[in-house]
């Protein structure tokens, strides 16, 4: 027998909707577009043809339309993978939880995600303002430990190399790397740059920022950008794509996170107009995402 869900674990507001989100099942697209910054998602939905809700709870905003007769939601994250944990937990919710019987549905749902959003170069030939298509996101973060996954022998060859050639700091936790998914980024080749981008649980220390701190390893982005196994490096790095891609394999959904690279940490350059190359990269993207 199907064990029903606690309404402890899954959290349905007055209205019928998850409780985070405050999105119901039927107002979520099965192709869906993140950002970090919840006022992003009116930049992204501009630009849809037809609006057909919003909705909003703390700093998680949702916009489902159309461009043409794709029905597309752009869903804000806020900053970290614990927001990613909260997101795509939800998301996954609404298509694969039967919120009348609390049920796992038998025919489970897919969905394509697609992350929008900035980043840092760790590679010199990277420029600021490029774009960057995360093959692979390389967690240094712990979330990824909670769950039960299961590895690629391409991604265990990764991770051992890694181990072998970056110390991240005493006592570090092993950290965790899942490809993007397979049948998205075949789409998002022609002005992309492609690489493995580091998923960082902070945004100073942990990305070798020191203001009045001191560092335990002041050597990371030198060791961060030196690993090569293969043909691949690390690209850039930032703070969500690593859970998305291993909530992606938890869950059956397909991935993708392209970032607008806003500094270049080798070049120790930073964008002069961050916001034009966060709208060119939504230009870009939504071209190809609306084919999908």
């Amino acid at each position: 027998m199907d064990k029903r869900i606690a309404e402890s674990e899954l959290i349905i507001n007055s209205r019928g909707a998850v409780y985070h989100l405050d999105v119901r099942p039927e107002e979520l697209a099965d192709t869906i577009i993140t950002v970090g910054d919840p006022d992003r998602v009116a930049v992204v939905s501009q630009h849809f043809d037809k609006i057909e809700g919003r909705f909003q709870h703390r700093e998680f905003v949702t916009h489902t339309g159309y461009i043409g007769n794709k029905r597309l939601s752009v869903v804000s994250t806020g900053i970290g993978t614990d927001n990613i944990d909260i997101v795509f937990n939800e998301l996954d919710a609404l298509v694969n939880i039967d919120f009348n019987t609390r049920l796992v549905k038998e025919n489970l749902s897919s969905l394509n995600i697609i992350r929008l959003g900035t980043s840092g170069a760790l590679q010199e030939g990277i420029p600021v303002d490029s774009f960057v298509v995360s093959s692979h996101g390389l967690g240094l973060d712990n979330l990824l430990n909670y769950y039960a996954f299961d590895n690629t022998e391409e991604e265990k060859q990764l991770l051992e190399a890694f181990r072998g050639q970056v110390a991240l700091y005493p006592g570090s936790a092993f950290p965790a790397i899942f490809a993007a998914g397979d049948q998205l980024v075949d789409k998002f080749q022609d002005g992309f740059h492609h690489g493995i981008t580091v998923t960082c649980p902070g945004f100073y220390a942990p990305q070798g920022r020191v203001l009045r701190g001191t560092l335990s390893n002041p050597n990371l982005i030198d060791n961060l950008t030196k690993f090569s196994y293969n043909h691949h490096r690390i690209s850039n790095f930032e703070m969500e794509t690593s859970a998305m891609y291993g909530l992606g394999r938890v869950l059956g959904h397909q991935c993708l996170s392209i970032s607008a690279i806003v500094a270049n940490r080798i070049r120790q350059e930073f964008s002069k107009d961050g916001g034009a190359a966060v709208q060119a990269l939504i230009k870009k993207g939504l071209e190809i995402i609306a084919t999908l």
